[in-house]
């Protein structure tokens, strides 16, 4: 994990990429718990039987947007910023989905420092995150996740 504690250190790390996180098994609890959530019950994510005799990938899938809420709690792993009086979740942008991530698949969140740039006071952080699925080549989505910090 990379400690970041202030803007210029943040600044100096422009153009690399930060690591990636732990893997985390995605399965089916889960995928039913996101569902009951956000109320997207389609049955190619919660619906076992129809998704392997009906579906496409033979399977169920996680939902696109239950992939991406988990860029935070992957995402410090990576890196922990530090003398932050506040942290924003500020939008994701240029976002395009690669593949479904099957039912007990292992996802893996990879990130690389785009630009970092000082707002006034407020930094502005744009970090591409990958979601990687292991044993596959092609990424489950990449797109620029943007963060705005407020160090002390």
């Amino acid at each position: 994990m990379i400690i970041i504690n202030s803007f210029n250190e943040y600044k100096s790390l422009e153009g690399q990429v930060l690591g990636v996180s732990d893997w985390h098994r995605i399965d089916q609890n889960q995928i039913d718990r996101f569902a009951e959530a956000t109320l997207d019950y389609q049955w190619i994510h919660v619906d076992k039987d129809k998704a392997e005799n009906e579906g496409p990938f033979k399977s169920t899938i996680a939902h696109g947007y239950l992939t991406l809420s988990m860029i935070p709690y992957l995402w410090k792993q990576i890196a922990d910023v530090r003398n932050v009086k506040m942290e924003i979740n500020y939008g994701i942008e240029n976002l395009k989905f690669g593949q479904p991530v099957p039912v007990n698949s292992d996802v893996q969140l990879k990130a690389t420092v785009k630009s970092v740039t000082d707002l006034k006071g407020t930094v502005k952080a744009v970090v591409e995150a990958k979601l990687l699925i292991k044993d596959q080549l092609k990424p489950a989505y990449t797109g620029d996740v943007v963060f705005l910090y407020h160090f002390y």
